[in-house]
């Protein structure tokens, strides 16, 4: 067995989680290359510390962290914030190892087993990583909880109790058949039986969300299941392959194997299969497949026509949405909210300064209510987020502007009302040089120029009429800006060849070594709701909206010139808030 070295990083929120280092034995020439590990629920990193031999791939080197609340590291055992938390800590470190090691995120292969496989696949699908492949041992995508209505029983239980543990029933013997790894399992200090049900449920709520949208993981994969798994079920297993974007992808099914698939007695039938494919993968140049077009291919697209389609009248669906619009137009004469929304669009930037301000509004007790509903929903939730994550990232470009000497310049080419941008200005010892806010609206740029003064912001900030997918005019820009920003904008556009064109403008208005702040939306649970209930602010039409993942996305902006920075979401998976660079 190779010889680790214990590290520590720093997570996002200051903690200090502990990690395991196996450096290469035979460095080979040319860029380091790594092997990142993540290991199963109730255990540790150390707890794999037999692979980085067993691979046999002495020119890697190898990584395994100890989760929060999992072996060395701190927390209460089984738990984390919240399960969004802990995918951001695997991006976390992932940065981590590339800025102390040495290796590049293109030169990363990840491989995970069970609860971390589930992670690792979350974080894959929410924040598009570089890596060279995936290699996803058992993913707990469904747990066999042998208890009837035990999850919506665990969902009623929290409400009424708020957060708690409960604890592993499985035994060592249903996880492997190799006797000295049930030995080491049952006698592993650092092995914790509960893990709390915030943990559990955020794990299935995620777990559902990545096998629907499988489509949108572009990168190689290898998915190995076991065939007698007495602790995860193998059908959603099969659905995220099945699903999955990937052009390279394989899935093998191993006979006889209890869950700890990568610890098993025989394992060496599914370390050869995993050694074999990450070799393979870096022997072929990092390629992902261009989504430039998947707004007239894929799935996305398939989706969107799908919703813009009317029902067949009378049916159970035409039946139910139309009751809901009705439901919607009765409250909209209680609820301020509901109301803006019918007048100006449910997507427009009055609704939307209206939901950042979260102030329930309307007549008597009872508007107020539905209000407070209304405002409540999901969605904008996740706007809300969405707002607190572009104002750190804005103050982030800011920062790193100011500290190359750089002028701070800042334009919005939809700004709404430009709440976002101004609240983000409070508490700062040094203000913007200047700032442009941009708007197609009218009512826009008169509540946006009023919101300026009213911040005291006039001498810096100046609010204009302006489209921003005229490319020309977006590259005309003068002065031209530092920082850019495109905040809830592209989401409510499904052609690419618009976004382009925006983003070309700005790559040519935006100086090198100057940053973009752009949003995306690449997973929505109410979908089918707006499409079917809301109108936009385009003369009342359906509020139609194609995803893009965040991959395509990324694939735009980079396409225009600017490399990712920076990225953050929301714990839903709704929208993302991503920082990028302007490249020569």
């Amino acid at each position: 067995m190779r010889e680790a070295q214990n590290h520590i990083f720093t997570t996002h929120d200051g903690v200090e989680l502990l990690y395991r280092h196996w450096p290469a034995t035979t460095p080979a020439a040319g860029p380091r290359k790594a092997v990142v590990m993540f290991h199963r629920g109730h255990e540790h990193g150390g707890r794999m510390a037999h692979l980085p031999g067993e691979l046999d791939l002495p020119d890697y080197d190898f990584f395994a962290w100890d989760a929060r609340g999992h072996g060395l590291s701190p927390g209460a055992r089984g738990d984390s914030p919240s399960f969004a938390t802990s995918v951001r800590d695997v991006q976390t470190f992932i940065e981590h190892i590339a800025a102390t090691h040495a290796i590049a995120e293109q030169d990363m292969a990840v491989l995970a087993q069970s609860v971390g496989a589930v992670v690792v696949s979350t974080w894959a699908h929410d924040y598009a990583p570089q890596i060279r492949c995936l290699v996803l041992a058992s993913p707990a995508f469904k747990v066999k909880l042998y208890v009837p209505f035990a999850r919506p029983g665990l969902k009623l239980l929290r409400s009424w109790r708020g957060n708690f543990f409960v604890n592993s029933y499985v035994k060592a013997r249903f996880l492997s058949h190799d006797p000295e790894r049930i030995r080491s399992f049952e006698n592993d200090p650092l092995i914790t039986r509960p893990i709390s049900v915030n943990m559990l449920l955020g794990l299935y709520k995620a777990a559902d969300r990545v096998v629907a949208d499988a489509q949108a993981i572009q990168i190689p994969t290898q998915l190995l299941i076991s065939g007698a798994d007495f602790v995860v079920h193998r059908k959603p297993q099969e659905q995220f392959f099945e699903r999955l974007g990937s052009l390279r992808k394989e899935k093998h099914i191993l006979p006889g194997f209890f869950h700890d698939t990568l610890g098993e007695r025989d394992r060496a039938h599914a370390l050869s299969r995993a050694r074999r494919f990450i070799l393979r993968s870096f022997q072929e140049p990092l390629n992902r497949p261009s989504l430039l077009d998947a707004d007239r291919l894929g799935a996305t697209c398939a989706e969107a026509e799908e919703l813009a389609a009317p029902l067949p009248q009378n049916s159970l669906g035409d039946l139910y949405w139309r009751a809901t619009r009705a439901g919607l137009k009765l409250g909209s004469g209680l609820s301020d909210g509901v109301k803006l929304g019918f007048e100006t669009g449910f997507d427009s930037g009055s609704t939307l300064d209206y939901v950042y301000r979260n102030t329930p509004s309307g007549k008597g007790g009872l508007g107020r209510l539905i209000d407070q509903n209304y405002l409540n929903s999901i969605g904008w939730r996740g706007i809300r987020q969405r707002k607190v994550h572009a104002e750190e990232l804005l103050r982030l470009a800011m920062g790193k502007l100011r500290e190359a000497d750089k002028g701070v310049r800042i334009v919005d080419i939809a700004a709404g009302h430009g709440r976002y941008i101004l609240e983000s200005l409070q508490g700062m010892e040094h203000r913007p040089d200047a700032i442009l806010l941009r708007d197609y609206s009218d009512i826009n740029v008169r509540d946006g120029s009023a919101l300026i003064e009213q911040k005291g912001l006039g001498d810096i900030a100046r609010f204009v009429k302006g489209d921003a997918f005229d490319k020309a005019d977006l590259a005309a820009l003068d002065p031209k800006p530092t920082l850019a920003v495109v905040s809830g904008l592209y989401e409510l556009f499904g052609s690419n060849q618009m976004v382009g064109d925006s983003l070309a403008g700005l790559a040519a208005a935006v100086e090198e070594g100057g940053y973009l702040i752009y949003t995306g939306q690449p997973w929505h649970p109410q979908l089918e709701l707006i499409a079917r209930a809301l109108t936009s602010h385009r003369e009342g039409q359906p509020w139609v909206m194609r995803r893009r993942s965040q991959a395509e996305m990324d694939q735009l902006v980079a396409a225009a010139g600017f490399r990712k920075l920076e990225q953050r979401i929301d714990e839903w998976g709704i929208f993302s808030v991503s920082l990028a660079q302007r490249v020569s």
